[in-house]
């Protein structure tokens, strides 16, 4: 037992159980919506977009908190214009964009030489690089997208599910789909520190597709994939000080194990289309977002 609470005794060990826990529900919260819009490859994508973002800043001696939020949210907007001309697929936009935004990175560093933070820790995550200031920051961010998905909870629910019968309806679903890539782009962000460039999209996947094999039923599954990567979160960050690997690692690979033991167990039934869940049947979208 003394060993298991011996790492809290440590101020940035503390600094990154929160971290962590608060990114793993973060990431579960939002990772709902992407999973359901079958737009999972998203979180892979603009983790990598960012990097583009800090190879920047670093070069151009910005705050590279901003340059890579910036750099990030403008990639995510242009996925969603790209994919909502219906002329180019989701996966098709995100890999062409994400990806020239990772290589334009690379080479702005191999020209430039890099002049800013870690790269190594943005790339798989370290509990050494939590500050102070990213557990604020992480909070804020936390706080804000609960508020978002609070308010607009039946906007985002209407243009995740039928986005054409939403704006007939009244529901503006550019701007809506707009501000789910804005609270996407900042929680990614946020959580690069812990969890990793190469890592992220796990966080965003896993604890949103085991918590639809536990329940159809969409306001569960948003409060139990949050509590599901919250968990991750909490448990990986103890095992990533006790086994001296990267707390990204930990983190993923604790979210594939309650994967793996809740495919088992339920065989993976739930796993069915989006139109199949309950809780959007006959209920009519709000007027406006």
């Amino acid at each position: 037992m003394e060993a298991v609470l011996d790492p809290f005794a440590y101020s940035f060990f503390v600094k990154g159980v929160i971290v962590a826990t608060l990114a793993g529900g973060l990431c579960g919260l939002i990772g709902v919506y992407i999973t359901l819009r079958g737009m999972s490859y998203i979180g892979h994508g603009l983790s990598h977009a960012i990097f583009g973002g800090f190879a920047a800043s670093s070069i151009i001696s910005l705050n590279y908190y901003l340059g890579a939020g910036v750099w990030g949210l403008a990639s995510a907007l242009a996925i969603n214009r790209v994919t909502r001309s219906r002329r180019i697929g989701a996966d098709a936009a995100i890999g062409v964009i994400t990806t020239a935004s990772f290589a334009l990175g690379v080479a702005l560093l191999t020209f430039f030489g890099n002049k800013g933070p870690s790269f190594d820790a943005a790339l798989f995550g370290s509990i050494i690089g939590v500050s102070a200031a990213d557990v604020w920051a992480l909070l804020a961010i936390t706080g804000f997208t609960g508020a978002v998905v609070f308010l607009h909870y039946r906007a985002l629910l209407f243009a995740t599910f039928d986005p054409d019968v939403a704006d007939v309806s009244g529901v503006r679903v550019a701007r809506t789909d707009a501000l789910l890539m804005l609270i996407l782009s900042l929680s990614i962000l946020a959580t690069l520190t812990v969890i990793g460039v190469t890592l992220v999209a796990a966080t965003l996947v896993i604890p949103a597709v085991v918590a639809r094999m536990l329940t159809q039923r969409f306001a569960r599954m948003l409060w139990l994939s949050s509590a599901i990567g919250a968990a991750c979160g909490f448990v990986g960050m103890n095992l990533s000080y006790h086994l001296d690997v990267p707390s990204g690692t930990t983190i993923v690979l604790t979210g594939a194990l309650v994967f793996g033991v809740v495919l088992l167990i339920t065989g993976g039934r739930r796993l069915q289309r989006t139109g199949r869940l309950d809780d959007h049947r006959g209920v009519a979208p709000a007027a406006t977002a």
